[in-house]
């Protein structure tokens, strides 16, 4: 005898299945993802077992790219197309990678958003997109282990990440077809995975050291309420920089100079294994034996004594932003009662030594430093798309810098300060400097700073249809509005008359709204090619259609208004229309539509003047 299914009007019929989401820890060297199953948080594993996958991505002339060990076995022989630590390239520009030359030996080009590009075998690639190649691979794992599509992913950032770094995390989970639930600080994903939450009242400073990335973050937990009260840090600071100390020690001692890029791998390979063990004994040697030279260098030992000694530097650039975090959270050592310890890197004998006697009390290590971000947003995940309430997990984060705007003589008026609890409104009146301005050009800025040269600039807009008015007379109010994943939409509004316009920040070097739709389309070509035959067909289609009516207008009324010059110009963009729209590249199309449209703006604007003046002529005022 066959069941009957029953459900409750307007209720799922499978009220008991849960929907499937992951936390992912996308980390400089390692990244993990993370789901909640029967009430528990876990990290997944692949195929061999495996739950870290290093953050290494190699690419390679008309091929996928590998990912992860694969990838990581090529760091020597194939350095210049095997790419690390590319999570301090993210929201940066080409100028800021500079002063990484040294330590990210590439071959770096800009691009139209200022974004960084790696030259690569397979062609240029920017930080986002290898990023994205990463993202893939976890969601892959992601869906494997849980046998369906996913939801959605919370992603973790850093705490002091920029609102550029986190837009272009964004882009590379969008790049990747990942949905973001949420962009979550990894210093509160790791007080949630040590169920921080179920306390009454506590203080917690989370101390993250990662291998590229260093946050602290002084945390309030009250009645099952996170409140980041203040963050720290630097997003160029981690356990990479150890074992660049570690190298460069090496070098000076056995003088190794002018070293090529399978070298430096070499060493830093070395250097990270020589940390890695005197964590369990008290000396080791550094060996040549696979010198990527016919010449070896001897061999070298290398002591704990000695390894202190050059991380110290170091560890303290991290124990003089976690003074100053405490000093923003207007807190002292003795009000924190438990810290916590998150990222690789804190696995370090000597790095545990110093927080512990900075604070006066041992850390928490108990849970695997490597995967405490990780379960933490498995946690939040699984609270955003519906399997648990959240009624005792409500997280309110901050953000890491100021926000404002540009004023006369370039100085810079805040609006939103840096540690605010985000998601945030405020709002700000602004006025006019001159009689008669009709238009306001606003300029949003961020950081700490009071001029704007210090500062980094997020956008610029412009309001315009203000009435005429006295300068200081007009009344412009500029709104900004900060998410829960840190980023922001800011609006200007002039109050007498009601003009107004928003924008969307969209930060620099992050990807633009065509880039990111062009390497979603170069992606779907790699699957299916006739997406690509598709995206030509429509780009033709519309092509027709330009030229169709400008055609029509140009009969009507081209010799009438438009001069000679001006014909003859639209005319030749539409002949490079014309040869470009029977060709197979539809991105060469959409631009010269784009070129074509512009070229005729006056043309149209013309055309409405004298439409309207035919349409009042003879009439009386009165009557119109």
């Amino acid at each position: 005898m066959a069941l009957l299914q029953i459900a409750e009007p307007g209720q799922s019929a499978k009220p008991h299945q849960r929907k499937l989401a992951v936390g992912i820890d996308l980390g400089t060297t390692h990244s993990l993802v993370a789901t909640v199953r029967s009430g528990r948080a876990e990290t997944l594993a692949d195929s061999k077992g495996t739950h870290l996958l290093p953050s290494v991505v190699r690419y390679r002339a008309d091929e996928l790219p590998q990912v992860g060990t694969k990838a990581l076995q090529h760091l020597v022989d194939d350095a210049a197309n095997t790419i690390m630590s590319v999570k301090r390239l993210m929201g940066r520009g080409l100028q800021d990678v500079t002063r990484l030359g040294e330590q990210m030996p590439y071959i770096f080009e800009a691009c139209e958003s200022g974004m960084p590009m790696l030259r690569t075998a397979a062609g240029l690639k920017s930080p986002v997109q290898v990023s994205a190649d990463i993202l893939r691979v976890l969601a892959q794992r992601g869906e494997a282990s849980l046998g369906g599509d996913l939801v959605g992913a919370v992603i973790t950032v850093p705490a002091y990440f920029d609102d550029a770094q986190r837009q272009a995390t964004k882009d590379a989970a969008t790049l990747s077809g990942i949905q973001v639930l949420r962009l979550l600080n990894e210093p509160t994903a790791a007080a949630v995975a040590y169920g921080l939450d179920n306390e009454q009242e506590s203080t917690i400073a989370v101390f993250d050291l990662g291998g590229g990335t260093f946050d602290i973050s002084i945390l309030r937990m009250q009645k099952g309420v996170f409140e980041v009260l203040s963050t720290g840090g630097d997003s160029a600071l981690g356990g990479d920089d150890f074992d660049h100390a570690i190298a460069n020690w090496v070098c000076d001692q056995r003088n190794i100079q002018n070293l090529e890029l399978a070298q430096q791998r070499f060493l830093l390979r070395q250097a990270r294994q020589a940390k890695e063990q005197l964590s369990d004994t008290a000396v080791t040697t550094i060996t040549f034996a696979d010198w990527p030279e016919t010449s070896c260098p001897a061999d070298i030992e290398l002591t704990r004594e000695q390894l202190n000694s050059l991380l110290d530097p170091v560890i303290a650039k991290t124990l003089r932003a976690t003074k100053k975090a405490l000093r923003d959270a207007g807190m002292t050592i003795d009000d924190i009662n438990q810290v916590v310890m998150v990222g690789g890197s804190t696995r370090v004998i000597r790095v545990q030594e110093k927080v512990a006697a900075l604070f006066g009390r041992p850390p928490l290590t108990s849970i695997d430093p490597d995967r405490v971000v990780a379960l933490g947003a498995a946690r939040q995940a699984d609270v955003l798309v519906g399997n648990q309430t959240g009624d005792e997990m409500l997280l309110l984060d901050v953000l890491p810098l100021s926000l404002g705007l540009e004023t006369m003589g370039g100085l810079v008026e805040k609006v939103i300060d840096r540690n605010t609890p985000i998601p945030v409104a405020r709002a700000q009146e602004f006025t006019t400097y001159q009689d008669g301005q009709v238009a306001m050009a606003i300029h949003v800025l961020q950081g700490e700073r009071d001029l704007v040269q210090d500062c980094r600039s997020l956008a610029r807009f412009e309001l315009r249809g203000i009435p005429p008015m006295a300068a200081g007379a007009a009344k412009v109010r500029v709104t900004f509005q900060v998410d829960a994943d840190g980023l922001l939409e800011v609006g200007a509004r002039e109050l007498t008359s009601g003009v107004a316009t928003t924008v969307q920040v969209k930060p620099s070097y992050g990807l633009s709204e065509n880039e990111i739709a062009d390497m979603i389309k170069a992606s779907w070509s790699n699957v299916d090619a006739d997406r690509g035959a598709r995206s030509l067909r429509e780009q033709q289609v519309e092509a027709d259609r330009l030229l169709a009516s400008i055609t029509i207008a140009m009969e009507a009324d081209g010799e009438r208004l438009l001069n000679e010059n001006e014909r003859q110009a639209i005319i030749k963009q539409m002949e490079t229309l014309i040869v470009a729209r029977n060709g197979d590249d539809h991105h060469a199309i959409a631009k010269q539509i784009d070129i074509l449209a512009k070229a005729t703006d006056t043309f149209a604007g013309r055309r409405m003047d004298d439409s309207i003046k035919r349409a009042l002529a003879g009439k009386a005022v009165d009557n119109i």
